[in-house]
């Protein structure tokens, strides 16, 4: 159940980010509407119910129908324009985050489903047989549907004014960043156990190239447990996948990874040409840092854009040292499968490294870049102090060759030595 579960969450996640799948249960939903409708004849109902002509369905529909086409027009060129924005003012990496914005996909397949539901609804009454019952039933639809779009509306337009905003693309980004890394604090091995210390199993490569997006843990402890040996996963989700990087070592007691079929076990091992948010806590760090050189730029110069960047990412790194709540124990884990733990290095590198670099020259930049650093020393482990101590030697050797003067040099070495 475990395994099934976390391969829905992936796959839905992946659904999630098409624009046409709600637009398509609102088909579904109308078609189900007219033959409610239709199974209301002959039952009575309509001596029960006020008298609602047919006529007066039909006008109802033929508005919402020319009405809503108009509305879901004006919602996919706003939509555009809100994703053409978060691509060019922050990063077009984030732009998957942005599609997959739940008020503003609710909004459009809203439009969209309530023209499909007018056009199903208008055939449905021309060419059925209602009775008052049924027309009472159409009509009932017709008003709650009318119901749910205006006040969809309403609250569409306060969203979509903020939608392509620098401020909510970082949030957002911040955010997927979060539950990543809850998700990896959870989980640190994804499932399986860490790595021993032994010779190098057989090595599996895949003549796919992309980037690694998800691995079946469940499914590697499976195959392990037929051959009765192990596997060491050689990369982790964010990895760039190629013919010569290996994704698994397989491991057997008896013959060295006899028995195994390579195949099977690259068929857990999910391939694509994107990375994405779910299982790569390093990616958020990487758009996060993006967004900040973008914005340290000299088309741009906006080093405030990259203060808030830096504050995001300094969040998240403290959050990685909370300690687990006792309600987010990791689940049993696949004894059989080794996959190594996300190294706290990589994700000061993938954070700092490109900040530090494009924000040299920037006095603000790199007062506060020092200061999250030094704050990060403090309270971290030492593995993270070490990480945060690299990047502010790295931070204070950049700015010793920009342009910068003696006395906002002698100020970013001075916060450099309180944090020591």
């Amino acid at each position: 159940m475990d395994r099934l579960a976390g391969e829905l969450r992936f796959y839905l996640n992946r659904v999630n980010e098409k624009l046409w799948v709600k637009p398509f249960a609102a088909c579904v939903l109308s078609i189900g509407g007219a033959l409610l409708a239709q199974l209301a004849n002959g039952t009575g109902l309509g001596g029960y119910v006020p008298d609602v002509s047919g006529e007066s369905v039909e006008t109802l529909l033929s508005i919402m129908a020319s009405s809503m086409l108009v509305i879901a027009s004006l919602a996919v060129g706003s939509m555009v324009s809100a994703y053409a924005s978060a691509s060019n003012t922050a990063s077009p990496r984030a732009f998957p985050l942005v599609v997959a914005d739940d008020i503003s996909q609710f909004a459009l397949s809203a439009f969209i489903g309530t023209f499909i539901y007018s056009l199903v609804g208008l055939i449905a009454v021309k060419n059925s047989d209602y009775d008052a019952g049924g027309h009472f039933v159409m009509f009932i639809l017709t008003i709650l549907v009318f119901g749910i779009v205006i006040f969809t509306f309403v609250t569409w337009i306060d969203r979509i004014a903020r939608l392509g905003r620098l401020g909510m693309i970082m949030g957002k980004v911040a955010a997927a960043t979060a539950v990543a890394l809850d998700t990896r604090k959870r989980a640190p091995h994804l499932g399986g156990v860490p790595p021993r210390d032994e010779a190098a199993g057989r090595a599996v490569f895949t003549s796919r190239v992309g980037y690694l997006q998800h691995i079946d843990i469940r499914g590697l402890q499976e195959l392990a447990e037929a051959v009765d040996g192990r596997i060491t996963v050689a990369a982790l989700p964010g990895t760039c996948i190629t013919p010569d990087i290996p994704l698994a070592y397989l491991h057997n007691d008896a013959n060295n990874g006899d028995g195994w079929d390579p195949d099977e076990v690259v068929q857990q091992f999910q391939i694509g040409r994107a990375r994405t948010f779910d299982e790569d806590p390093r990616y958020g760090f990487v758009v996060l840092s993006q967004i900040a050189c973008r914005a340290l730029s000299p088309a741009i110069n906006d080093p405030g854009t990259a203060i808030d960047v830096i504050v995001e990412s300094q969040a998240l790194l403290t959050r990685w040292q909370e300690p687990l709540s006792e309600d987010s124990a990791p689940d049993k884990a696949c004894c059989r499968v080794m996959v190594p733990a996300l190294d706290v290095r990589d994700l000061f590198d993938d954070a700092f490294t490109g900040i530090s670099r494009d924000g040299a020259g920037f006095i603000e930049v790199g007062t506060r870049l020092q200061k999250a650093l030094r704050s990060l020393r403090a309270c971290g482990d030492s593995e993270t102090q070490a990480a945060a101590a690299h990047h502010a030697r790295r931070s204070i050797g950049l700015s010793q060759e920009a342009s910068l003067t003696d006395d906002d040099r002698a100020h970013l070495r001075a916060i450099f030595e309180q944090g020591k």
